[in-house]
């Protein structure tokens, strides 16, 4: 890799799936790209019979901000000879580098753009597609309207057109949970303890019923979970402390009026019960030219793991 693209660490290159011959399917390489100084984690799997020929990939963002690439490596679903499956943590994230003592002004949607560029660009990645759930959906908007050459298919997932339209979905659901958890929700926001164990129990009710319905929690999302815990300050810096208390610097973020300048066939997907309900995904069915909308109808926040095989079917159909 030469230098003008970027410097490229290669970590592992292995294979990690299998099929019922005991046959190698998918060849994983982790490794990380400098960016600003700091590295970005990212992983790629692609099809051992593609036999070297040439996958567009499918470029999968990560919520939050501040989630890892974790609760979405089911993806790699999506793996064909044809398409291979990058996943990345951004920056502050997982297994890339984090910055804890950074101030408020240093995380910025500007920031995880230029990375993801960066990214593409190191990669050697000229021709591919998108996928953003949730933060990473709106991610992949603001990537979109710049209208980047080499963007050929957009999927938005689960993720809200301003975060104002948002903000009064959750309040909306707010409402429909039951008067002790919204008055445990309300008192602590207002004392400012929202690190209260009180407050988490109670923030648990909502997460049960608008971001994942499946019980137990996944392992895989767990594992998300466990690492905003670990570093909470992309989340809390730019969300705030909980899915539907948003008081962070995204609050006022909107794409609305940009989305005509999206120029690139998208696909729309939310889930009945999703914390991004119809009002918040809306504007992007509207205003962004001959997009599709799929809702599905059992899921809430994460339908690719809700629904699995009915999205990965839709989400293909769309990419083919």
């Amino acid at each position: 890799m030469d230098s003008a693209r970027g410097h490229r660490e290669n970590q592992i290159s292995t294979v990690d799936d299998f099929d019922r011959e005991g046959i190698g399917v998918h060849h994983v390489e982790e490794g990380s790209v400098e960016f600003d100084g700091h590295r970005t984690y990212y992983r790629v799997t692609t099809d051992a019979r593609s036999k070297g020929r040439s996958a567009r990939p499918l470029v999968v963002v990560h919520g939050g901000p501040g989630c890892t690439h974790d609760y979405l490596l089911n993806l790699t679903d999506l793996v064909s000879p044809d398409r291979s499956v990058i996943h990345y943590d951004q920056l502050g994230n997982g297994r890339s580098t984090h910055l804890p003592d950074r101030s408020d002004e240093f995380w910025t949607v500007e920031l995880f753009l230029r990375e993801l560029d960066r990214l593409l660009e190191t990669l050697g990645v000229t021709d591919y597609d998108l996928l953003g759930q949730s933060w990473g959906g709106m991610l992949a908007a603001e990537h979109a309207v710049r209208r980047p050459a080499g963007l050929r298919r957009l999927v938005i997932a689960n993720s809200p057109a301003s975060m104002e339209l948002w903000s009064a979905e959750a309040a909306r659901l707010r409402e429909a949970l039951p008067r002790a958890v919204q008055e445990t929700l309300a008192a602590h926001e207002e004392a400012g303890t929202t690190d209260s164990p009180a407050y988490g129990e109670a923030s648990a009710e909502y997460y049960r019923r608008h971001v994942c319905r499946v019980d137990p929690q996944p392992a895989e999302v767990a594992r998300t979970f466990e690492w905003i815990a670990t570093d909470p300050t992309v989340y809390h810096t730019m969300n705030g402390p909980t899915e539907f208390h948003v008081v962070g610097t995204l609050r006022g973020w909107s794409i609305v009026d940009r989305l005509p300048a999206v120029a690139v066939p998208t696909l729309v997907i939310n889930g009945a019960f999703d914390e991004a309900g119809d009002d918040t995904v809306r504007p992007f069915v509207e205003r962004i030219p001959n997009a599709r909308w799929i809702r599905f109808d059992a899921s809430s926040h994460m339908p690719h793991i809700e629904e699995r095989r009915a999205y990965m079917a839709a989400v293909a159909d769309f990419l083919n």
